[in-house]
């Protein structure tokens, strides 16, 4: 068993403990930093176990990148993509959606696109969250090559 973030061998007793907290095999190092991020910033566990799932696929993903206004869970910094997760999406207010298609719309003024993902997609659906997100970048690449 090896830490997803650094390589490193973690024991069992690690391995257990950081997949019971967090989903994703970490040292204890890389544990209390990720443990610490989402105690600031109220990080939801899927964005952990998407960011290292992207990591992994080699999309070059940033945990909590700031933007200039707030906080994104997940950006793909070189096809500028944001990608939020939605914790509440079940219970989504009118004036919640009609806030977050303001967000969406300031960020893609900015070149940026935003993704807002529901929590049970990653839950569920991880690999094809992945793979989908994955083909959301190769299009993106393709549209600044392009430009």
């Amino acid at each position: 068993m090896t830490c997803r973030d650094c390589g490193k061998s973690i024991e069992e007793l690690q391995f257990k403990e950081s997949m019971d907290s967090l989903g994703v095999a970490l040292c204890e190092r890389h544990t209390r930093l990720i443990k610490k991020i989402i105690l600031d910033n109220d990080t939801p566990l899927e964005a952990i176990q998407l960011f290292y799932a992207l990591k992994e696929a080699g999309a070059h993903p940033m945990l909590e990148w700031w933007d200039g206004k707030k906080s994104v869970d997940i950006a793909i910094s070189r096809v500028k993509l944001n990608i939020e997760i939605d914790k509440g999406y079940n219970m989504i207010t009118h004036e919640q959606a009609i806030s977050d298609l303001e967000e969406a719309m300031h960020s893609f003024k900015n070149g940026f696109t935003t993704l807002k993902i529901p929590h049970l997609a990653v839950k569920y659906y991880l690999e094809d969250t992945v793979q989908n997100i994955l083909g959301i970048i190769s299009g993106l690449k393709a549209n600044i090559r392009a430009i």
